[in-house]
C-alpha cells in the first residue's frame, strides 16, 4: 500500500497531477479543495510529498490501483470520513470535495443542505444522508485555516495533548491552541474524548 509518494509536478490536470518520483510517473487524484492549496504553494516542476490514499478500482475485467493525493493527514482523514456516506465512493468523494473543507465541515455541522447540494454529485437525498452520518463528527475539519471561513467560531492530560497536536497540524500558534482548549473545557468540563474536545473549540470559534 501507497502512504506517501515525492516527487516532482510535471503536469496539471483537471483533478488529477502527474508526479515525476524520478524512475517512473504517477498519475495522482487530487481534490480540487487541496489542488488551490497546491496550485498556491507549489510551483509547477516544483517538488511535493502527498499524503495518499491508495485502492483499487475493481471493473469486470481488470483491477486499477488510484492514488489519491492530500497535503496533510489531516485532509485525508477528512476524505475517509466523506467516503463513509452510503454511495460515494473515492472518485465521487475527489469530485465532491471542490470547496474548502471548512466550509464542507460547517455546512455539514449546520445541516446546510443548499450548501451541499452544490458539490458536483451531490443530491438532495445524498445531502441528507451525508447530515445524518457526519453531523456532530466532523468539528475539527472545520477549524482547518485553508481561506474558507476565518472567523470559525476538564478532560485527561492526553486529549488536550492530542487535541493539541491536531491543531498545530492545523498550522494554529501553540499558544492560540492552548487558549482555545483551555475555554473549551471551561465550557464543557465533561468532555471524555479528543473529538469531543475539538468539536467543542470548533463550537466555541463559530462564536466570534
Amino acid at each position: 500500500m501507497i502512504a506517501r509518494i515525492s516527487g516532482k509536478i510535471i503536469e496539471r490536470g483537471n483533478g488529477f497531477i502527474i508526479l515525476d518520483t524520478g524512475s517512473m510517473c504517477y498519475q495522482v487524484l487530487i481534490p480540487q479543495a487541496v489542488m488551490q492549496n497546491l496550485e498556491e504553494n507549489v510551483p509547477l516542476d516544483g517538488p511535493v510529498s502527498l499524503i495518499t490514499y491508495h485502492y483499487y478500482q475493481v471493473e469486470p475485467s481488470r483491477s486499477i490501483p488510484v492514488l489519491i493525493g492530500f497535503l496533510n493527514e489531516i485532509e485525508k482523514e477528512f476524505f475517509e470520513a466523506f467516503i463513509t456516506v452510503s454511495g460515494i465512493g473515492p472518485r465521487a468523494a475527489v469530485r465532491a470535495i471542490d470547496k474548502p473543507i471548512s466550509l464542507i465541515a460547517q455546512a455539514i455541522d449546520e445541516a446546510n443542505i443548499e450548501f451541499l447540494k452544490s458539490l458536483p454529485g451531490i443530491g438532495q437525498q445524498r445531502a441528507k444522508e451525508i447530515i445524518a452520518k457526519l453531523q456532530n463528527k466532523v468539528g475539527k475539519f472545520g477549524l482547518i485555516q485553508d481561506g474558507g471561513r476565518k472567523d470559525l467560531a476538564t478532560g485527561t492530560r492526553d486529549i488536550q495533548e492530542e487535541a493539541m497536536a491536531v491543531l498545530a497540524q492545523l498550522e494554529y500558534k501553540k499558544s492560540e491552541a492552548q487558549a482555545m482548549i483551555k475555554k473549551a473545557l471551561e465550557r464543557s468540563p465533561g468532555i471524555e474524548t479528543t473529538e469531543a474536545l475539538l468539536n467543542e473549540v470548533y463550537k466555541q470559534r463559530k462564536l466570534k
